[in-house]
């Protein structure tokens, strides 16, 4: 999937017109079919399958807030099968409206700018929720999972309950992270995918539980492991491919401790430092070729990626300083690419500065909990995404290395440090 992209100065980026906000809508039963019609085909070449549990608590035409984990592409193409014919509002991300605002609209998308605060969204979905009389689907993960766990949820999501006084329900996929997790390029793998739908609270339990209460029980319910699962069920991924990019999740050498040097391609991840290498087995996991495996476990790795990137910022010597080209979204006509800059994050949080000195933006690290950053965004490329409700910056890498999940990981222990 591509996005519409325009080259322009700054300048008048900044200075094009301001886009009026348009009112939820609910999806005609032609889009919702249509949805349904072209999604079918993928869910049948996956053998799909659909568990549900305790659902006929959930009256035929009652709203409900469906929550779902996020782990490819195909989790909209689910949603829109099991979720028929119910009218839903999607929560979407502002981005994938550029090109298709009016699309978009019809089908029932609510635009959402990741991790960032913005009441317009909240508004959007109280609107759906009591003048509509729809339903909602939202991915509270915000991001697709780098390392195949569950990302952090954010603490607004107890208060967010309490607003739409709705009941509550959970979709859990199984196997579609699997099938195209987001480091492997698009590279789409055979593996089966379900998924689990589970009526998980009412309005009457959300009233009489407190904001940290029910963040507590979301927390637990989006709580799981791939890697770990593939295993434990002995599901065997045979492409020859399903090695290639895992660099972006693990970027770091646990026997050279060098960062950006790492390969995946093949079936084999490979330090091109100190020629250390891995292969990644058909269930999941990592078996050295010669000598300590260090982390046969994916998602251990990444949690040691993590801890290191925690140490740097405790002891000062974490520091992001890179080179990027710049594109802008300030309405959905398309992204602007407005030139080259310099994107720096340490522990006063980001600034990106370019643009012949005309742009200097500074985002403090207590801003958002984590970060829009994303692998072969619309393949262009890996980008590192910051902002605020009027504008954001689309920040890509013009250096070698992989940057995505260490600023990912850095932002999010960032926040803890300073909240």
């Amino acid at each position: 999937m591509k996005i519409k992209c325009r080259t322009m100065p700054y300048d008048e980026v900044i200075g094009l017109p301001k886009e009026k906000h348009q009112m939820p809508k609910r999806p005609h039963i032609f889009f919702r079919t249509l949805l349904k019609v072209l999604s079918a085909p993928d869910l049948k070449s996956t053998d799909f399958r659909l568990e549900t549990h305790n659902m006929d608590r959930l009256g035929k035409d009652a709203p409900a807030l469906f929550l779902m984990n996020h782990s490819s592409f195909i989790d909209l193409k689910i949603a829109s099968v099991i979720l028929y014919p119910r009218p839903v509002n999607i929560i979407c991300t502002s981005d994938g409206f550029v090109g298709k605002n009016l699309l978009m609209l019809d089908l029932g998308c609510i635009p959402a700018k990741k991790f960032i605060f913005d009441t317009t969204l909240v508004r959007d979905m109280v609107y759906a929720v009591r003048e509509l009389h729809d339903s909602i689907l939202l991915y509270p993960e915000a991001s697709y999972s780098f390392d195949g766990t569950a990302t952090p949820l954010p603490d607004s999501l107890g208060k967010l309950l309490k607003l739409l006084e709705i009941p509550v329900v959970m979709i859990k996929t199984n196997g579609a992270f699997l099938r195209d997790p987001l480091y492997n390029m698009l590279q789409l793998r055979d593996v089966k995918v379900s998924a689990d739908m589970s009526y998980i609270l009412s309005p009457e339990e959300i009233s009489e539980k407190s904001v940290s209460e029910l963040n507590d029980i979301l927390r637990s319910l989006f709580s799981f492991d791939y890697f770990r699962e593939q295993k434990e069920q002995g599901i065997r991924v045979r492409e020859a491919f399903r090695a290639d990019g895992l660099n972006r999740v693990l970027y770091k050498c646990p026997n050279c401790l060098i960062e950006g040097k790492m390969e995946g391609k093949g079936t084999v991840l490979r330090c091109t430092a100190c020629g250390k290498s891995w292969e990644l087995t058909e269930t999941g996991y990592l078996k050295a070729e010669d000598g300590e495996d260090f982390f046969d476990h994916i998602p251990d790795w990444y949690s040691w990626e993590r801890d290191c990137v925690r140490k740097e910022l405790e002891n000062g010597t974490y520091c992001l300083d890179i080179p990027v080209r710049i594109r802008l979204l300030v309405d959905t006509k398309s992204i602007y690419d407005v030139g080259d800059g310099r994107l720096v994050h340490n522990t006063d949080g980001f600034r990106l500065t370019g643009c012949n000195g005309k742009l200097d933006y500074r985002q403090s690290p207590a801003s958002s909990y984590s970060l829009y950053a994303d692998y072969y965004w619309y393949e262009i490329g890996d980008m590192i995404c910051i902002g605020d409700s009027s504008i954001l910056y689309y920040c890509f890498p013009e250096t070698e290395g992989d940057f995505a999940a260490k600023t990912r990981l850095a932002a999010e222990e960032l926040y803890k440090i300073k909240k």
